[in-house]
């Protein structure tokens, strides 16, 4: 999935900037600004949609055979706030909705002695994140209509399909996770000044600071007793309209 996101955004992006960059000079679009977006303004907005794909990272009591996640492709929507710094630095606030699904395949050794369904062999986690990043965009000089950045921060995150109070677990088929997450985050892009506005690909990754499972009633859970950490990460790909 991962693979096919770096796709989508250099098939998007690759033949408009070498097209920027290996042509005579040409006119600025937006140059002066008007009613369209243009870097001179102290605050720009806009909005974005994309798609992302979300992974997680375990960490183990004991060494074991591994818990394999099966991403899927999901769906960003959301709204961007451009605070103004100087000609290479700007401040993003980007609220969003992050909607995504993964699988967890479970190895069968884990439940040596304990009798068990081919479903105990697997976990749907579904997540809908209210996804609050602050970003720190750092921009190089304007190259004829095209302008590469790269961008970092952190953000915050609330997970709407969480069942972390949820009083049932593995046990009964429910694997919970917490409402709460913090990131950071690291990414790149570039910007295409069009004749109305401005489009932005970009790609960027996401990294959990915090343990997202919730843990079994029974200390000997074979879903989660050999599970010291278990971290969000993904990918995303945004296409942005100021």
């Amino acid at each position: 999935m991962k693979n096919i996101l770096f796709v989508l955004l250099f098939i998007c992006s690759g033949q408009i900037a070498t097209a920027q960059l290996f042509t005579k000079e040409r006119i600025l679009n937006d140059a002066n600004g008007g009613k369209g977006t243009t870097d001179k303004n102290l605050l720009n907005w806009g909005y974005f949609f994309g798609l992302n794909s979300y992974d997680f990272k375990f960490e183990y009591e004991q060494d074991g055979p591994d818990i394999l996640v099966e991403d899927n492709l999901g769906f960003n929507v959301g709204l961007v706030g451009d605070l103004r710094i100087n000609d290479y630095f700007n401040l993003r606030f980007e609220p969003g909705l992050y909607i995504t699904q993964r699988n967890l395949m479970y190895d069968p050794r884990y439940f040596d002695g304990i009798e068990f369904t081919d479903a105990d062999l697997m976990r749907e986690v579904k997540s809908t994140y209210i996804h609050l990043p602050l970003l720190l965009k750092i921009s190089t000089k304007r190259i004829n209509n095209i302008k590469p950045f790269i961008v970092g921060g952190f953000s915050t995150a609330l997970n709407l399909s969480s069942n972390e109070e949820n009083p049932d677990d593995n046990s009964v088929g429910q694997f919970r996770t917490k409402k709460n997450m913090l990131f950071y985050e690291l990414g790149f892009g570039i910007d295409f000044y069009l004749f109305y506005f401005k489009f932005t690909p970009s790609i960027r990754g996401v990294f959990a600071l915090n343990d997202e499972i919730v843990r079994d009633v029974d200390p000997n859970s074979p879903w989660t007793s050999n599970v010291t950490m278990m971290k969000t990460r993904g990918v995303f790909v945004n296409f942005t309209f100021q």
